[in-house]
């Protein structure tokens, strides 16, 4: 079992013939990830060279559009590689051929441009999943990636990993790989994304393959203040947390465009509380964090 990707999954690339568009298209097929194709318009009707995970020759079509490729080959996830100033406009398209699934990898998206496709995505129904933007993607262990994570670290498993950071999705697949993951998602670290903490805790509540919940979150907003409401009212695995950035300094932005800390809301300190008060386990150090997973996991 897994939460929004398996190895059933269509994949779309939009953007496929791009430099990140080509290495990660080759990346996700190694991985096992059934792409069938991508997009772009200036180069429709042509095909890109690629190997399949046993090492096959394919050549995958470029379409038009994503309503276009859904329409040819049933496509129904798409990942987009689309330089900042036009990934609005990439993601409006996806959503206007409903793809259930959407994956933006990009960083430095326009936070309007963010928070107008998330609009326009309420507004149609969302009927579009997105993941992102400024994330590693999501990844399946064992049977699909849609994203950059590499796809050597673990293997499948009973853990369910949420996170807004990359690096610490990385890392934290790394520390536990010996018991494995379910699914692992990164979110980005944005101010506006499309699926938050909530939406990935909630299905990895339902899905009956996943143990364990850990989940990574960072300095500024309150995203895991409200995450922290959410679990003590509704989950009940064990849920293990950890928050970047103890030792940032007060009033100061720190890397990720969100991680902006003023008095003592937004602080690491604050969300521990937060968390903690609800039941999560929290770690002060991403081994720590790990460690706190595999001893409450050995409890279960």
């Amino acid at each position: 079992m897994s939460i929004f990707l398996n190895k059933d999954n269509k994949v779309i690339v939009q953007g496929i013939t791009g430099g990140e568009g080509t290495k990660h298209t080759a990346l996700m097929l190694k991985a096992g990830t059934n792409v069938v194709g991508g997009v772009n318009a200036r180069k429709a009707g042509t095909t890109v060279s690629h190997v399949d995970a046993d090492g096959n020759n394919i050549e995958l079509p470029v379409f038009a559009s994503v309503e276009e490729a859904i329409k040819e080959t049933g496509a129904d996830t798409s990942i987009a590689f689309v330089p900042p100033k036009f990934s609005k406009d990439a993601i409006i398209e996806a959503i206007d051929a409903e793809i259930p699934l959407l994956v933006v990898i990009t960083e430095g998206i326009p936070v309007q441009d963010s928070a107008y496709a998330w609009a326009y995505n309420v507004e149609k129904g969302a009927k579009t999943r997105i993941i992102g933007p400024n994330c590693p993607g999501i990844i399946t262990p064992g049977e699909a990636l849609v994203g950059i994570t590499p796809n050597n670290i673990t293997g499948k498993g009973p853990i369910g990993l949420v996170s807004k950071s990359g690096t610490l999705t990385y890392q934290m697949m790394y520390e536990l790989r010996d018991l494995g993951f379910s699914t692992a998602i990164g979110i980005g670290g944005d101010p506006v994304i499309g699926t938050t903490h909530i939406d990935a805790i909630e299905a990895f509540e339902k899905d009956p393959e996943t143990k364990l919940i850990v989940m990574i979150g960072e300095i500024g907003g309150d995203a895991e203040e409200r995450a922290a409401d959410y679990i003590k009212a509704n989950v009940s695995k064990p849920v293990v947390g950890y928050v970047a950035g103890f030792t940032a300094p007060e009033g100061k932005t720190m890397g990720h465009a969100g991680a902006i800390v003023s008095g003592s809301s937004g602080t690491a300190q604050a969300k521990k509380e937060a968390l903690e008060a609800a039941g999560v386990k929290v770690g002060k150090t991403p081994s720590e964090t790990a460690a706190l997973a595999r001893e409450l996991y050995e409890a279960l």
